[in-house]
């Protein structure tokens, strides 16, 4: 059997910060900080009402919540069984009606092929063994004509200095431990692996933090944060 694309010591480390994961002040603040932003980029390129969307290792369900407020209907999944038992408490208290399950991208593309108008996978493609196997995933996933929304980390010195150095050791945003620079990917790398499954950048903008005001934004910078747009080949 394959074994699944997924480090046991990244879940290891997310399922730990689950009990807080829905805390804007708490360990996961950064997520709560940079999803409006995030959100804003993905309806920034048409609408989601009405639109089958999957958001790939969703945690606790920050993002998925938002598109299924913005109208889609969204199913979550990963890897963490305490991260989609969170997902599915909050929105059960919140009276939304969004479908999580656990399990892996390969898992949801065997069973469930293009059938998603949309497909999001932030903030987990640096935390995954193989990251053209997920994108691969991501694009079986997607409907012709469909996109994928993909945000991750630069591997440049200003991100290992912003991303590493000032959010989890000097100003503490981020759990220590969250990233390792050496899994940093730069966008022609994310360009090429996107092309090697059928898929094209169409678009990329960056994304500035600011761990003071807690508030992201777009940025022309792409050197520490930034989002990308991908759709298949076929459909440019």
């Amino acid at each position: 059997m394959q074994s699944p694309n997924a480090d046991p010591e990244e879940i290891l480390h997310f399922s730990s910060l689950a009990e807080t994961w829905w805390q804007e002040d708490g360990p996961c603040r950064s997520l709560h900080d940079i999803n409006p932003c995030r959100v804003d980029y993905i309806m920034g390129h048409g609408r989601l009402e009405g639109l089958r969307v999957a958001d790939i290792g969703c945690g606790g369900g920050i993002l998925s919540e938002s598109m299924r407020h913005a109208g889609a209907e969204v199913c979550g999944i990963d890897a963490s069984e305490d991260l989609i038992a969170v997902a599915k408490a909050h929105a059960r208290s919140n009276v939304l009606d969004v479908r999580y399950e656990i399990m892996t991208s390969t898992e949801l593309a065997q069973q469930e092929a293009a059938t998603f108008d949309r497909v999001a996978c932030m903030e987990l493609i640096e935390h995954v063994p193989d990251p053209v196997a997920l994108l691969s995933d991501c694009a079986r996933l997607l409907k012709p004509g469909g996109k994928l929304f993909l945000s991750t980390l630069n591997r440049s010195p200003k991100a290992y200095l912003f991303a590493i150095l000032a959010a989890e050791y000097l100003l503490k945003v981020v759990p220590i431990g969250t990233h390792n620079y050496a899994d940093f990917i730069r966008p022609s790398e994310l360009a090429d692996m996107g092309r090697q499954c059928g898929l094209d950048m169409t678009d990329i903008s960056g994304m500035a933090y600011n761990p003071v005001s807690r508030r992201a934004r777009p940025s022309s910078s792409v050197l520490v944060n930034y989002m990308a747009t991908f759709v298949t080949s076929v459909d440019v």
